[in-house]
């Protein structure tokens, strides 16, 4: 996607009407049934629920999952941490190099390469930036989904979002979305902007 069709998508992703956000708290209502896996209590430990990558179902169903997901389960998916191959799968979805995405999330290429070859989970601040970006992927989906300009029909969410992170902000300093994700309050900043471009508070 063109640095115009970057900007010229803005407005897309204000549109949303009120229907549109009669939609999506339907969708919220639906809370997170059958997209939980729950371990089994052991040694007098609470049972632990969250949300699970599946690689055959894809990075689109595991974010619409997480964008689902209450609070809760989403604190247990941070402290379990999420696939390793996730990561990579998220990279490709978006249009990025993977070890663009390696360097967005803060996990050396190797360490990476070797959870995923162990079938390992990426846990800490590499697992919650990976998290964060598939949360604000899930934003993205939602606010395209409301929208009522003609171009949201077949509009490639992930790829604009994967632009739009490696795009300087003027709202950031002239910094880039993907430089902030990596720490708690970074991305909430981005969350932040991100839902202004939705309302038009940001041009």
């Amino acid at each position: 996607m063109t640095d115009t069709k970057l900007r010229a998508s803005r407005p897309l992703l204000r549109k949303a009407t009120t229907k549109g956000a009669q939609a999506a708290k339907a969708r919220s209502a639906k809370g997170a049934a059958g997209i939980v896996v729950t371990d089994r209590a052991s040694h007098g430990k609470p049972l632990r629920t969250y949300v699970l990558y599946t690689k055959s179902k894809g990075v689109d169903e595991f974010v619409s999952n997480v964008h689902l997901a209450d609070p809760m389960l989403l604190i247990e998916t941070e402290r379990r941490g999420v696939a390793s191959v996730f990561v990579k799968d998220l990279s490709k979805r978006m249009g990025l190099p993977a070890q663009r995405m390696f360097d967005i999330v803060g996990v050396p290429k190797a360490t990476l390469e070797r959870k995923v070859a162990e079938g390992g989970l990426l846990s800490g601040s590499g697992g919650r930036a990976a998290l964060g970006i598939a949360k604000l992927l899930g934003m993205a989906n939602e606010i395209v989904q409301d929208s009522t300009a003609p171009e949201a029909k077949g509009f490639d969410t992930a790829r604009w979002l994967g632009q739009w992170l490696e795009t300087p902000q003027p709202a950031l300093g002239g910094r880039k979305p993907a430089e902030l994700v990596e720490t708690p309050t970074g991305l909430e900043v981005v969350t932040r902007l991100l839902g202004a471009i939705r309302s038009g508070a940001y041009q």
